[in-house]
C-alpha cells in the first residue's frame, strides 16, 4: 500500500469520521492523500549558530549576498513557526539583521519577514519548553520594543502588526511533525514578564510627528493595557501624561482620540488610581483635555462622538477630585459649569450660541455628568465664586417644582424626573456654600413649597427607575426625602437667619404634620419611609435646640410623634432597615426638642416617657446606652422625674438602680478594670483604672490638653450612670442586692476616685519633667495621693463587711429552711401513724375500700402541690367515716419572696447601717447585733 493510500485508510477509519471505510460510498482517496500530503512538514536540520557567525564577520567580498541568502534559507525552514528551543538563536538573527539596516537597507526585507513569522504562534516539543525556555521567550519578545529605535516605518509597523497577533492569532496552516503550539496565552504572559509595555510607551517619544506608526503603537499600547502587569509597567513610563498631551493632535481618522481614551480608562481601572490621577493633574493636560471635550461637546452628531465626549468628561471627573489640579487655572471649571447651566440659565457666552441637547441617552448622561463634577469642583474652595457668577444654584432650583413641561428640551417623563432628584441632591451640596444666594433666590420657600406638593394627594406616576429614585416608584417619597436632605444640610449650618426664616414659614408644623402623615403609609416602602422620618426629626432638633419658644411651638404633638416612635418593637432594631438611625435621631430629638421645656417634660412624664427610656436602656444596647444615660442626667433635673425612675420595673421586677448598677459592672468588664469575683476592688490605688489606662504611659501634656484620666470619662458611661444614681439619691435606691450594694460603694466614691486619679497625673508628671516642687507643695501631693488611697482602702474594707455579712445571713437561711424541713417530716410521720392507727381500728370492709381509694386519690393529688398526702386526705370530705386523723401543718419549703422580706439584705447588718455616702472619709460602723424577730410583710 502507498503512503497515500495508507493515509487516506486512517483518515476514513478515525473514531467519529462522517464516512466508515466499510461504507459503499467513499470519498475518494486521491483528495484525501493531497489533502493530507500539504498537512505534513517537518523541520529541516539547519545549524542557527553558523547564521550568526556568518551575520558577525564583516571583511569577506559578497559576504551581504550570503548574509542574506542564509536569512532566506532560514525563514523557509521555520515559515510554519518558530520553534521555542530556537527562539534566543533566531531573534539574535533577527537583532544582528536590525543592526545592519542603517549600513546595508537591504536587510530591511530580511528583518521584515522574521518579525512576520514571529506572529505566527511558538512550537513546543515537550510539554515542558513553555517553562523551560519561558526567560529566553521573555527575553526575545522585550527585544521588540527595542527595535521601535530603527527609524523604518515599514519595520516599526510590522513590529505593532506582530505584537497585535499576540492577541489575535491565527494557526498555523501545516502541521509540523513532532511540535505542537505553544497555549495561546503564552506570549502574552512573556510580553508582561519581559517588560515589553514600557519600551512600546517609550517609543511613542519617537513618533511625534508619524500619525500612522503613532496609531499602531496606540493599538498595541490598547492591547497590551488589558492585563494589570502592563498597566503597571506602563505607569512606570508616564504612559497617562504622555497619551493625554497629545489627545488634540490632527488626526483625520479619529483613532487616535478613541484609543487614546480606552487607554486612559484601562490605566485607572487596573493600576493605582491615585498614581494616574497625578500623573494627569497637569496645566498641560488639563488644557488639552478642556479643548478635546469643547470641540466634541459643540461639534458631536454621531452616537460615537457623544460617547466619546461623556467618556473624556468622566476622566476629567475622576482628575477633578485630585484637589491640586489645576481645574481653575486652566479655565476648564468655568467651561463646564456653563455647559450645566446652559438650557436653565440664558448668557450671551459664544460658546454656547445655538447650542442644543437632545433628549437621546448620550446627551441626559452628559446631563447628569455635569452636575456630577459640579459637587466635585465645589469642593476645592476658590470654584464658589464661580459657582455665584455662574448662577448654578438658579439654574438647580429649576427643578424644584412640580413636573410640567419643559420649555427648552422635551424630556421625558423618567428622564425628568430622574434629573430632578439629582438636580435636589446637587443643591444639598452646594446650597451651603452659597447661602446668601441661597436666601436670594428664596431657597427656603420653594423647598417647602415642594414639600407641600409631595404632601399633596395630587395625582403623580414617579417612575423610581433612577439610583435617587430607589423606594419611590408609584409615589412621591423620592422627591420628598431629597428635599428634607437639602433642608437638614441648611438646619446643620445653625445659620439663625436660615433657622429663623425656616420658623416663621411655619416648618416646625409642617414637619410635624408630614410625620404624622407618613406613620399612616404602608410598609411596603419601609426604609425610605424611615429615612424620611428621621430626617424630620433631626431638622426639628436643628430648628429647637436651645431655642424655648420653638420647643413650644413643637408642643405635645411633637412629643406624641417622638413617644410612637419609642413603642417600636425592639426586635425591628436589628432588622437592618433603618430603624437604629430613626431612634438615634428620636432621642437626639428628645435632647433638642424636649428638654429645657419644662411644661413638654410634664408631658413627657405623664405620657410615661421615661418608663420608655428606661426600657430602651434595659434592651443593653451599647451603641443607644451612653445617649440614653446623658438624657436621664438632665431628666433628673425636673423633681418629678425621681418618682418615674423609682416606680419603673422591668424583667423579673428589675429596679431602674438595679439595672444602672448592672450597667456599670457590664462596662467596667469591658474595660478591664480589676475586680475580684464579688465585684469587690483589688487596686486601692487605682480603683477605676482600665486596662488601656494600664498600658498607657503617663508622658507630659499641655495645659490644654486633656489627660488620659479625663478623656476616660468621655469615652464611657461610668460618669453618666454615677450622675444619675446620685440624683436619686444614693441612700434611697430600691430593690438591690448584695452584689448591687458591693458594686454601689465604688460608683458613690467615683468622683473621689476620679480626682485622686488626676492629682496622680499630675505628680507623675511633674517627675517626668524632673520638677522639684517646694516643700509645702510636695507635701500637699504626697496627702491628696495618701488620702486616695484611703478612701479605696474604706471602700474595700466596707465591701468585705457586707460580702462577709451576706455569707452570714446565706448560712442562717439555710439553718432556717433546714429546721422547717425537719417540722415538716415530723409532722408528716405523726399523721401517716394517726392513718395507720385508723386502718387498725376498722373492720367494715366497705369503709376500708373507700378510705384506701381516697388515700390513692391524696397521693396523686401530692404529686403536683407538695402537700403531704395524709393533710391533702385530712382536708377531704370523707362521708361515712366517723373519726378524727390528726395532721400536720402544710409548710411549702421555698425561698420567701423579697417583696415580703424587704430585700435579700433586710434581716443582714447591712441592713441596720446607715451608710455614710454623704461626702468626707467613709466612716467604719460597728456591728449591730441581729435580733431574730417575727418578719413583717412590707408594702411594696
Amino acid at each position: 500500500m502507498s503512503t497515500r493510500e495508507a493515509a487516506a485508510t486512517t483518515e476514513a477509519q478515525e473514531p467519529g469520521s462522517r464516512i466508515k471505510s466499510s461504507s459503499p460510498r467513499q470519498i475518494p482517496v486521491v483528495g484525501v492523500v493531497t489533502e493530507d500530503e500539504e498537512a505534513q512538514h517537518t523541520f529541516k536540520p539547519m545549524d542557527l549558530n553558523r547564521v550568526i557567525k556568518l551575520l558577525e564577520e564583516t571583511d569577506k567580498d559578497d559576504l551581504e549576498e550570503k548574509q542574506i541568502k542564509s536569512v532566506k534559507k532560514l525563514m523557509e525552514c521555520y515559515q510554519n513557526g518558530f520553534p521555542l528551543r530556537d527562539l534566543a538563536q533566531i531573534f539574535k538573527i533577527l537583532n544582528l539583521c536590525a543592526g545592519k539596516i542603517e549600513n546595508q537597507p537591504r536587510f530591511i526585507e530580511s528583518a521584515y519577514n522574521i518579525l512576520k513569522l514571529c506572529g505566527l504562534p511558538f512550537l513546543k516539543k515537550k510539554a515542558s519548553d513553555e517553562i523551560t525556555y519561558a526567560e529566553d521567550t521573555a527575553n526575545s519578545i522585550a527585544l521588540l520594543g527595542d527595535l521601535m529605535k530603527i527609524p523604518s516605518s515599514e519595520l516599526r509597523i510590522q513590529i505593532c502588526k506582530c505584537i497585535v497577533d499576540f492577541y489575535h492569532a491565527e494557526p498555523p496552516k501545516k502541521h509540523i511533525t513532532g511540535y505542537q503550539q505553544a497555549s495561546s496565552s503564552y506570549k502574552i504572559q512573556m510580553a508582561e514578564v519581559g517588560g515589553l509595555a514600557k519600551t512600546m510607551v517609550l517609543s511613542l517619544a519617537l513618533l511625534e510627528n508619524q500619525l500612522v506608526e503613532k496609531l499602531w503603537v496606540l493599538k498595541v499600547l490598547q492591547h497590551l493595557s488589558t492585563s494589570e502587569v502592563n498597566c503597571t509597567l506602563m505607569m512606570e513610563a508616564q504612559a497617562a501624561s504622555g497619551i493625554c498631551v497629545h489627545l488634540n493632535d490632527p488626526d483625520p481618522s479619529g483613532q487616535l482620540l478613541f484609543r487614546s481614551s480606552e487607554i486612559l480608562w484601562n490605566l485607572l481601572e487596573k493600576t493605582s488610581k491615585e498614581e494616574i490621577i497625578q500623573q494627569l493633574s497637569n496645566l498641560e493636560c488639563l488644557l488639552t483635555l478642556k479643548e478635546v471635550f469643547k470641540n466634541l461637546f459643540m461639534r458631536s452628531f454621531s452616537h460615537y462622538d457623544r460617547q466619546l465626549r461623556n467618556d473624556i468628561l468622566v476622566i476629567t471627573t475622576i482628575i477633578a477630585q485630585n484637589p491640586g489640579a489645576p481645574m481653575i487655572e486652566s479655565g476648564f471649571t468655568r467651561d463646564l459649569i456653563l455647559f450645566a447651566t446652559f438650557n436653565e440659565v440664558k448668557s450671551q457666552n459664544p460658546l454656547i450660541k445655538g447650542l442644543k441637547l437632545s433628549n437621546c441617552y448620550e446627551d441626559f448622561e452628559l446631563k447628569k455628568l455635569l452636575f456630577n463634577i459640579i459637587v466635585i469642583l465645589s469642593k476645592d474652595l476658590p470654584t464658589v465664586q464661580l459657582l455665584i457668577d455662574g448662577k448654578v444654584l438658579l439654574a438647580l432650583f429649576t427643578y424644584v417644582k412640580k413636573p410640567e413641561k419643559h420649555k427648552i428640551i422635551e424630556w421625558s417623563a423618567a428622564q425628568y424626573e430622574e434629573l430632578q432628584l439629582h438636580a435636589i441632591a446637587t443643591l444639598s451640596s452646594l446650597a451651603p456654600l452659597l447661602i446668601e444666594e441661597y436666601m436670594l433666590y428664596q431657597g427656603n420657600a420653594r423647598v417647602l413649597a415642594f414639600l407641600e406638593w409631595c404632601e399633596s394627594e395630587e395625582a403623580f406616576f414617579s417612575h423610581g427607575n433612577s439610583f435617587h429614585g430607589t423606594g419611590g416608584r408609584g409615589n412621591k417619597f423620592a422627591q420628598m426625602r431629597y428635599s428634607l436632605r437639602l433642608l437638614r444640610a441648611m438646619v446643620y449650618l445653625e445659620d439663625e437667619t436660615i433657622n429663623e426664616d425656616l420658623c416663621e414659614k411655619g416648618t416646625i408644623q409642617q414637619l410635624t404634620g408630614i410625620f404624622k402623615n407618613i406613620i399612616k403609609s404602608n410598609d411596603k416602602e419601609e426604609a425610605i419611609v424611615l429615612e424620611i422620618q428621621s430626617d424630620i426629626l433631626l431638622i426639628l432638633s436643628g430648628l429647637c435646640e436651645d431655642h424655648v419658644p420653638r420647643k413650644e411651638i413643637f408642643g405635645t404633638e411633637g412629643v406624641d410623634i417622638i413617644l410612637h416612635v419609642m413603642k417600636t418593637d425592639p426586635k425591628k432594631l436589628q432588622s437592618g432597615l433603618g430603624y437604629n438611625v430613626l431612634l438615634f435621631s428620636t432621642l437626639d430629638s428628645i435632647w433638642c426638642c424636649i428638654l429645657g421645656c419644662y411644661p413638654l417634660e410634664d408631658y413627657f412624664l405623664e405620657k410615661e416617657g421615661i418608663f420608655l427610656l428606661l426600657d430602651l436602656l434595659a434592651l443593653n444596647q451599647k451603641k443607644f446606652c451612653n445617649l440614653i444615660l446623658g438624657i436621664m442626667v438632665e431628666f433628673c433635673d425636673n423633681p418629678k422625674t425621681t418618682a418615674h425612675v423609682n416606680a419603673w420595673r422591668g424583667k423579673k421586677g428589675q429596679t431602674a438602680a438595679s439595672l444602672l448598677i448592672k450597667l456599670w459592672r457590664k462596662e467596667e468588664e469591658e474595660l478591664g478594670v480589676k475586680r475580684d469575683k464579688h465585684g469587690k476592688i483589688i487596686d486601692t490605688k487605682k480603683p477605676l483604672f482600665t486596662s488601656f489606662q494600664e498600658e498607657q504611659k503617663i508622658i507630659p501634656l499641655p495645659a490644654n490638653c486633656p489627660t488620659i484620666a479625663v478623656m476616660d470619662v468621655a469615652e464611657n458611661i461610668r460618669a453618666k450612670i454615677y450622675a444619675v444614681l446620685g440624683k436619686l439619691d444614693f441612700e434611697n435606691l430600691p430593690g438591690l442586692s448584695a452584689e448591687d450594694f458591693v458594686t454601689l460603694c465604688i460608683i458613690h466614691r467615683y468622683l473621689d476616685f476620679k480626682i485622686g486619679e488626676i492629682w496622680n497625673e499630675i505628680y507623675e508628671e511633674i517627675k517626668l519633667e524632673k520638677l522639684r516642687p517646694v516643700t509645702t507643695d510636695k507635701k500637699i501631693l504626697e496627702t491628696i495621693t495618701t488620702a486616695s488611697e484611703n478612701i479605696g482602702k474604706m471602700v474595700a474594707s466596707l465591701q468585705s463587711e457586707m460580702i462577709e455579712s451576706q455569707a452570714r445571713q446565706d448560712v442562717q437561711n439555710e439553718q432556717k429552711v433546714y429546721a422547717k424541713i425537719q417540722a415538716t417530716h415530723k409532722q408528716r410521720e405523726l399523721a401517716n401513724k394517726s392513718w395507720q392507727n385508723f386502718l387498725a381500728r376498722t373492720s367494715n370492709a366497705k369503709t376500708l375500700k373507700k378510705a384506701k381509694r381516697l388515700q390513692e386519690k391524696a397521693i396523686e393529688s401530692s404529686r403536683y402541690n407538695e402537700q403531704p398526702p395524709n393533710t391533702i386526705f385530712h382536708q377531704t370530705d370523707i362521708k361515712g367515716l366517723n373519726t378524727t386523723v390528726l395532721s400536720g401543718r402544710v409548710v411549702t419549703v421555698e425561698s420567701t419572696p423579697a417583696r415580703l422580706m424587704g430585700g435579700p439584705l433586710a434581716d443582714t447588718d447591712i441592713a441596720l447601717k446607715k451608710l455614710p455616702i454623704r461626702g468626707g472619709a467613709l466612716q467604719r460602723v460597728k456591728a449591730v447585733k441581729t435580733v431574730d424577730e417575727p418578719k413583717k410583710s412590707i408594702p411594696t
